[in-house]
């Protein structure tokens, strides 16, 4: 008995003292539906490395991405691993703010990762993020609906036929919306899908001196297409929607099309959340016949900031979470179809992926169609599809987001949004020394 006694008190302490050296990790993420599957799923992780303890900060998009940057700009030491997208990943880079990730593990194949995606995610040959999901955009729309209008939606249509179709399947007796689009003010919320259409319509951000470019004339088709398609064929409270909101309306069965991000095909066509899964379609994102789509390039990604004191663990979690094995793992537990796409080559190759997820093609197609280091028209000194990689970018497009959000909700004409969002752009652009 007292042998017992004495074994079990040592495994005790055993115990107390392993948990006391186990190291806890603090994971800032956002509240998009693959990062919560994730989060669901890290028994995996934390079975393979139990001296690793997770905390997670789940955050709406625009909250995360205030937080994140305020807290690696000051260096406050909240997080060790950031959920940050293509446009913070390069930027922080260059001003030493994230680590390299240079210990993925030997099994990681970092090559697999597709090259559109690595690109973007890379500094002077090195990885700085690992991408948990890939993405572009592109048209979601109802079968049965297209159908019932005596339209067929062509693989790659135009923004006109996107008009015509959303006036013909707009039922608002039945309460179904010809179009649903974001609204929702942010840079990363209208402005990602807004800078995308302008480039399929010519206009750009700034021309080569850094000019702001809103009092054009393609800004103003761009804008002014956009409020009237939203006021004949979307939504009541358009200007409150984000990708999460559309989300929750198309699913039930109230937009005849949906055009965002291609990570949305497998929510949408999923039976479980999903009213009209079996009626969805795919097409690649509108254009004006000017040789640019309306489509952007994004990947969520997974990064270490500089200041940890854990960055050994940090990465351990980043290669766990966007490794070929937490494919399979999605796979095993959800399907094929709800495995977090755009990131790897070899999913693409993968028979069961294709078969069990239509939109797998049009999603690749889309992401290739994206050309960072040309995303316009006409030339342009910055690079980025539905942003300008420039630290002044984050604060710029989120108060020109409000301005357009705005003249969506009928506060302002689209001229004065246009005006206002020139002299903003001006003033901060001046003040960031990019004009003389």
């Amino acid at each position: 008995m007292k042998l017992r006694t004495l074994t079990l008190g040592l495994l005790s302490a055993s115990a107390l003292a392993f948990a006391a050296h186990a190291e806890s990790i603090t994971i800032a993420t956002v509240n998009n539906g693959d990062m919560v599957r994730m989060q669901k799923l890290t028994d995996d992780f934390t079975k393979a490395n139990p001296d690793i303890q997770l905390n997670w900060v789940t955050l709406e998009e625009n909250v995360l991405r205030e937080r994140v940057t305020t807290d690696i700009a000051t260096k406050g030491g909240q997080y060790d691993v950031l959920t940050i997208g293509t446009y913070e990943v390069p930027i922080w880079a260059k001003q030493s703010w994230l680590l390299p990730l240079e210990k993925l593990g030997d099994d990681y194949d970092v090559k697999d990762i597709i090259p559109a995606i690595a690109g973007g995610l890379s500094v002077d040959g090195k990885l700085y993020a690992a991408p948990f999901y890939g993405e572009s955009s592109f048209v979601m729309y109802r079968k049965d609906l297209m159908e019932k209008a005596g339209l067929k939606m062509p693989d790659a249509p135009t923004w006109d036929f996107i008009k015509e179709a959303a006036d013909k399947m707009t039922d608002r007796a039945n309460g179904v919306n010809g179009i649903c689009l974001r609204g929702k003010a942010g840079w990363g919320e209208n402005m990602a899908f807004l800078t995308a259409m302008s480039n399929s319509f010519g206009a750009r951000w700034f021309d080569e001196n850094w000019k702001p470019q809103f009092e054009q004339p393609e800004w103003k088709n761009t804008l002014q297409f956009y409020v009237d398609l939203m006021k004949a064929d979307g939504p009541e409270g358009a200007s409150s929607n984000g990708f999460n909101e559309n989300l929750a309306l198309f699913q039930q069965g109230k937009c005849g099309m949906w055009i965002d991000a291609t990570v949305a095909a497998s929510f949408v066509s999923d039976p479980k959340a999903s009213q009209v899964a079996d009626k969805v379609g795919y097409a690649l994102a509108p254009d004006k016949g000017l040789g640019k789509r309306g489509n952007w390039l994004w990947a969520w990604s997974l990064a270490i900031p500089a200041g940890t004191k854990k960055a050994d663990a940090a990465e351990k979690f980043v290669s766990w979470a966007t490794s070929k094995h937490y494919l399979d793992l999605v796979a095993s537990k959800e399907g094929w179809a709800n495995v977090p796409p755009g990131t790897r080559t070899s999913l693409y190759n993968n028979p069961e992926y294709q078969k069990a997820a239509p939109f797998a093609k049009m999603t690749l197609d889309s992401i290739n169609a994206a050309d960072p280091t040309h995303p316009t028209v006409k030339p342009v000194p910055y690079v980025g599809v539905q942003f300008v990689a420039i630290p002044e970018f984050q604060g710029l497009g989120t108060t020109v987001g409000q301005l357009f959000s705005a003249a969506l909700a009928g506060q302002s004409s689209v001229d004065d949004a246009l005006k206002q969002a020139q002299d903003a752009a001006t003033a901060a652009m001046t003040e960031g020394g990019y004009l003389k």
